[in-house]
């Protein structure tokens, strides 16, 4: 690990995050900056956006299929500008309210700006529409040439995959305005109401009051008492908690099917999610069929763990319980510092992109009550660097958290030549950075590792890792299946539970001895409110760096060129084209039984490692 220093303890210190690259804050009361946006500049942009989205709005009388390509780019170029004013509004009110979202204006200020969205959205629909209705001989005459003009392309091209879906305009600017204060509004009644939640668990004796992310750090205790007493007071309030965010829940999945299955016809609720993420449905079903089938893989492995820790069977308090017994905290400067070296042994450019996140104050590291939970990467746009949340609780796992978030970053900056119209890449892509970097940060603390109860430490936690990034995220998106389904079929909460509580079993099998609060866990899972069927692109994403992070042990340096030119397409290409530049039928059941193939070989090293 890095030598802490002075200046790298002053350089990395925890802080919440400079917001004034997207709107200029008010001072405070003392002169320093803030969170709340200037008022006047809020004002100056929101004018700059009307004057810019009335100029598109004369296009309405113009557009055609005889219109030409050099207009079209025109438009094009004008969509993008509307699309960078809005995401930068749409984007402080996001960030400002994640960073308290018991804020009140921040919440007025980020409703604000989620209804300027859906109008803008309406008064441009009509550009979607009309590109939408294009016969498809029509549509390629005008599409730009790719040579000059490659993202505008795709774009276009990705935008009529939706075609068959869209509704008369009338009708998808009632969904837009209804989502604003309906869906959107429940989802953030949800964010609300569980990041304002507040946990009591015994530490040394004193009782103490505790955010979701303070708890949660003592579910890797060493002391199985203490892991026990984390997740009983963490589902104790959610049990509390979980008949209303099980009735927003239910709302919220009444609400998909009718718009997407009801009015758009989709075939089903995962097929919305498949679409947006241009993955077809053959590929998402291999990889869940195949997480399934694997099951008894990890089954195995808890009840290798249960042995290493000399339990008779695992308790699902147990799974991430640690080998060896450490007080080991990680400052936040050194776990920062050891990021970045580690980046750096694997690529300058890589490192320099992760450290810029830094020396722009783009990352909100600090835990308090109110901010919301977990961690993620926001990209805005090409000309910001991305922002970074994180809740440090100075945990070895955190320092894992800080990478991957980091490679989240470093793969919108690789990719930030592109337009904002195709910078992001697709959800299951979106993963092939971060989790890389996690796995070559692992590999060179094994490397550096001569202790053998260290070095099988390192092991297990990554596999611990890949467990919760595969299997349980997997079984996530198995659970919701199950529940679209039955929420159709009228479905208590109470049943609910019960097939969450089923989903578990299936999952663990005799491996893991279940207690009952666990059947509540299902309402205490974000993405499952906030994105239907996102958690299928951690499995996606986990499973294919596998594979590619078995290519670069094997081809060391000659790996990198291709590896960087993959992170940089960004979202400029399809998923299925950017992969098969790589050899990778995503489609094909033995690719991710392969990568269930690398995580068995990484068990059997751990079953075959000799300790004393």
């Amino acid at each position: 690990m890095a030598v802490r220093t002075e200046e790298k303890r002053e350089r990395y210190q925890m802080s919440g995050w400079d917001l004034s690259a997207l709107v200029p804050p008010e001072p405070d009361a003392n002169g320093s900056g803030s969170l709340t946006p200037s008022a006047a500049d809020t004002e100056e942009l929101l004018a700059e956006l009307e004057q810019n989205v009335t100029a598109f709005e004369g296009l309405r009388e113009e557009i055609s299929a005889q219109m030409g390509q050099a207009k079209l780019i025109d438009a094009l170029q004008q969509y993008e500008e509307i699309s960078a004013q809005v995401y930068r509004l749409l984007a402080y009110g996001s960030l400002w309210f994640s960073s308290n979202t018991q804020s009140p204006d921040a919440l007025t200020y980020n409703n604000r700006m989620q209804q300027v969205m859906a109008e803008i959205q309406n008064r441009t629909l009509f550009f979607n529409l009309w590109w939408k209705g294009l016969d498809d001989a029509d549509a390629e005459a005008l599409l730009p040439d790719a040579d000059t003009h490659e993202d505008y392309r795709h774009f276009l091209l990705e935008m009529r995959l939706s075609k068959p879906y869209m509704l008369e305009e009338s009708s998808e600017r009632i969904i837009n305005l209804k989502n604003t204060n309906g869906v959107n509004a429940l989802v953030t009644i949800y964010s609300m109401l569980t990041n304002r939640l507040e946990f009591e668990l015994e530490v040394d004796g004193e009782l103490k009051q505790m955010t979701r992310e303070e708890v949660m750090a003592h579910a890797y205790s060493a002391d199985p008492d203490m892991r026990a007493a984390a997740y009983q007071c963490l589902y104790k309030v959610y049990k509390e908690e979980a008949p209303i965010l099980a009735q927003i829940y239910i709302n919220l999945v009444r609400d998909y099917h009718n718009e997407n299955v009801t009015l758009r016809s989709y075939s089903s609720p995962i097929a919305v999610r498949n679409l947006s993420n241009d993955i077809p449905y053959d590929a998402v079903q291999a990889l869940l069929d195949v997480a399934r089938r694997n099951a008894p893989l990890f089954q195995r492995y808890f009840t290798l763990k249960a042995k290493w820790l000399g339990m008779d069977k695992l308790r699902r308090y147990d799974i991430y319980a640690p080998l060896m017994e450490s007080s080991r905290d990680i400052p936040y400067d050194d776990a920062v510092e050891l990021v970045l070296d580690t980046f750096t042994r694997f690529d300058l450019d890589f490192a320099g992109k992760a450290k810029r996140v830094f020396d722009d104050n783009h990352v909100d590291s600090e835990v308090r009550k109110g901010k919301r939970a977990g961690a993620f990467c926001a990209t805005v746009m090409p000309s910001i660097t991305p922002y970074v949340l994180l809740n440090y609780t100075n945990k070895v796992r955190d320092v894992a958290t800080i990478a991957h978030e980091l490679g989240h970053a470093v793969h919108s900056m690789m990719a930030e030549d592109h337009s904002i119209l195709t910078q992001h890449s697709s959800l299951p892509l979106a993963e092939t950075a971060s989790v890389f970097a996690e796995m070559v940060m692992n590999e060179q603390l094994l490397a550096e590792e001569k202790d053998p109860l260290v070095r099988r430490e390192i092991l297990a936690a990554s596999v611990d890792d890949i467990y919760a990034t595969v299997m349980r995220q997997a079984f996530f998106v198995i659970f919701e299946e199950d529940a679209h389904r039955a929420i159709q079929e009228n479905a208590s909460p109470q049943e609910l539970e019960r097939l969450y509580f089923e989903n578990l079993q299936e999952q663990f099998g005799d491996s893991v001895e279940l207690s009952d609060e666990f059947q509540y866990e299902w309402v205490s899972i974000p993405h499952i409110y906030h994105t239907p069927f996102y958690c299928y692109a951690y499995s996606f994403g986990q499973l294919l760096v596998l594979s590619l992070f078995r290519r670069y042990q094997q081809e060391g340096d000659a790996f990198k060129p291709g590896y960087l030119r993959m992170l940089a397409r960004g979202g400029s290409a399809r998923p299925q084209e950017i992969l098969e530049e790589a050899g990778i039928d995503m489609t094909d059941p033995d690719f991710w039984q392969a990568g269930f193939d690398v995580i068995r070989d990484m068990i059997d090293e751990l079953e075959a490692m000799t300790v004393s």
